[in-house]
């Protein structure tokens, strides 16, 4: 499998990820009258894609450790059982963010889910594997957590003619961001071991755990949806337009490659799963550029509020630029 052997790569993988998770939910908002919980269902097949692909590729290639196949194989029970659980705790986390985003919208959804979960990952993968500068990585930290609160700041005064709206939606944010949180200590757990499987094989039934636990999870959403809407028939998933059916399945390809290259970042001695997960959550900063200068989600707002926002994109911008900083400046 192929494995980056120097930080710059390193630091490539962890931007694609950023990018990657920060931009997958723009195919849903490309398919403006498709309930999320239809879109899930294309976007759990393109997750599976996805892990197939960069597992047939990257996973097959270099000589860092066994192919793709070969770990798939060779993987352990706990190392399998830590990977798909993960995969759990994100699908109920990104069910809740899915909910969050159709509610509030992109610029609201990620920063506070998003923001959260950041903070609590990256302090549980720290733990769990401590590596690069703990002064970097936590002030890193701090600066993103006063980047949420601009966001949140923001956020309550956009939605103050309509705050049953905005509160549901800031309220499905926390909740998915303290399970997202949860998801990557259990990945870096799988991947940790000395017998670890790799991380394209971790993906793979990380992937899994999403797609099992999709089944029940987002049926009870079609039933009893979390957004105010009726309740979601199967009939509307085959009537869909094909192309929606296509954005699903790319939206779900993206997020997957974020993850895998995320996975990639953080199995490198000199980067760690603190510092990758936490880089790749500046995916809170892209969204929200997506969300306020594409879909123009804060148009209309007033000069303070777009003020808030200026500040909330600095605070995050230094608290990344300190994240990505702190493997280079590791204390020895």
């Amino acid at each position: 499998m192929y494995q980056p052997e120097i930080y710059a790569t390193a630091l490539t993988f962890m931007l694609v990820s950023m990018i990657s998770w920060g931009s997958w939910a723009n195919t849903m908002k490309l398919c403006p009258r498709y309930r999320f919980q239809l879109f899930y269902w294309d976007y759990v097949a393109g997750l599976l894609l996805g892990a197939l692909l960069w597992g047939l590729t990257l996973g097959s290639a270099g000589s860092a450790g066994a192919p793709f196949v070969a770990s798939l194989r060779g993987i352990h029970a706990h190392e399998l059982w830590m990977a798909a659980l993960g995969g759990v705790i994100f699908n109920v986390a990104n069910l809740l963010l899915v909910a969050a985003i159709e509610v509030a919208g992109l610029a609201v959804a990620f920063p506070v889910g998003i923001g959260l979960a950041l903070v609590i990952g990256a302090i549980g993968n720290y733990v769990i594997t401590p590596a690069g500068n703990p002064l970097l990585l936590f002030s890193g930290i701090a600066l993103v957590v006063v980047a949420i609160v601009l966001d949140a700041m923001a956020c309550s005064l956009r939605e103050k003619g309509r705050k049953r709206a905005g509160g549901k939606g800031i309220l499905l944010s926390l909740l998915s961001g303290v399970l997202m949180g949860c998801f990557y200590p259990f990945v870096a757990k799988a991947m940790s071991s000395p017998a670890t499987p790799g991380p394209y094989a971790v993906a793979f039934y990380f992937v899994l755990g999403v797609a099992v636990c999709a089944v029940p999870a987002n049926y009870l959403l079609m039933c009893k949806p979390v957004d105010g809407q009726p309740a979601v028939d199967f009939s509307g998933y085959f009537s869909a337009p094909r192309q929606w059916h296509l954005m699903g399945i790319i939206g779900g390809v993206i997020w997957c490659t974020g993850a895998i290259f995320n996975f990639v970042a953080s199995g490198t001695h000199f980067v760690g799963p603190a510092v990758s997960y936490s880089l790749g959550q500046g995916a809170t900063m892209v969204s929200a550029a997506w969300g306020v200068f594409v879909w123009r989600e804060f148009a209309s707002t007033s000069s303070h509020i777009k003020k808030l926002l200026v500040f909330m994109f600095l605070f995050f911008l230094l608290g990344l630029s300190a994240i990505a900083a702190a493997p280079l400046l590791a204390a020895h």
